[in-house]
C-alpha cells in the first residue's frame, strides 16, 4: 500500500510523498463496527477528552448489563434522566436517542447497506440524524468503513497538519484545502491520515 502511495504522491506531490517517507507506512485499520455502535459512541466522544468520554462510555453501556452493546430499542425505552445519570448532557440525550429512533425506524443502514452505498449518499442519509453532522459521517467513513478517499477539511488537525508540512503562516481555509486536496485523489483518507501525523510528530519533537 505504501509504495503505491508512494508513486501516486511522487508524481501528484512531491511533499506529501516526503511526508510519507518521513513519517513511515500507514497503518489506518477500519474498525467495521455496527453503523449503530460507531454512531452512538462518536456522540458520546464528541467535544471530549479520551479519557472522560471512555468513562461515561463505560457507564453508558453499564446501564445495559454486560454483554454487547445496548439495542436501539433497549436505549428509547430508558428515561432521558437516567442516560444523563451516566454523564451525558440533554444535548447528547436527545442525539443518542435520535440515533436510536432512526435505527427501529429501518432508516439507518447496516454496515453491508453501507458496502453498497456511495460516500455522498452515507453522508447524506447520516445527516439527517440530529447531532450527526458532517465531520462525525467523515470520521465514521474513515475509521469504521475505511473509505480511501475522504478528506475531512473542516477539521482542525488535517488543517493545522497541512500548515505544519506545507510551511504556511495561516491554517487553511477550508474550501483551500479542498483544492489543493483534489491533487491527492483517490488517496485523500490516506493524505489526511498523514496531516494528522504532522502534528502529532510536532507535538513530539517539541517534548
Amino acid at each position: 500500500m505504501n509504495t503505491q502511495l508512494t508513486a501516486h504522491f511522487t508524481q501528484a506531490d512531491p511533499v506529501m510523498a516526503a511526508l510519507i517517507a518521513r513519517l513511515g507506512p500507514l497503518t489506518l485499520q477500519p474498525r467495521r463496527r455496527p453503523p449503530f455502535q460507531s454512531l452512538i459512541q462518536s456522540i458520546i466522544y464528541q467535544q471530549l477528552s479520551g479519557k472522560a468520554a471512555a468513562t461515561i462510555l463505560g457507564r453508558f453501556r453499564a446501564l445495559f448489563g454486560p454483554g454487547r452493546f445496548p439495542r436501539p430499542e433497549a436505549i428509547l425505552a430508558e428515561t432521558p434522566e437516567r442516560l444523563r445519570s451516566v454523564g451525558l448532557s440533554r444535548g447528547k440525550v436527545n442525539y443518542v436517542r435520535d440515533v436510536a429512533a432512526h435505527a427501529v425506524a429501518g432508516a439507518l443502514p447496516t454496515l453491508a447497506q453501507c458496502n453498497r452505498l456511495a460516500d455522498a449518499e452515507i453522508i447524506e442519509r447520516l445527516t439527517a440524524i440530529h447531532g450527526v453532522g458532517r465531520w462525525t459521517v467523515e470520521m465514521f467513513l474513515i475509521f469504521n468503513l475505511g473509505r480511501p478517499d475522504v478528506l475531512p477539511v473542516h477539521d482542525f488537525g488535517v488543517r493545522k497538519g497541512f500548515q505544519i508540512a506545507y510551511r504556511k503562516r495561516q491554517l487553511p481555509a477550508p474550501e483551500v484545502l479542498a483544492r489543493f486536496g483534489a491533487r491527492w485523489h483517490p488517496h485523500r483518507t490516506a493524505a489526511a491520515w498523514y496531516l494528522w501525523r504532522a502534528v502529532d510528530a510536532l507535538k513530539e519533537s517539541n517534548g
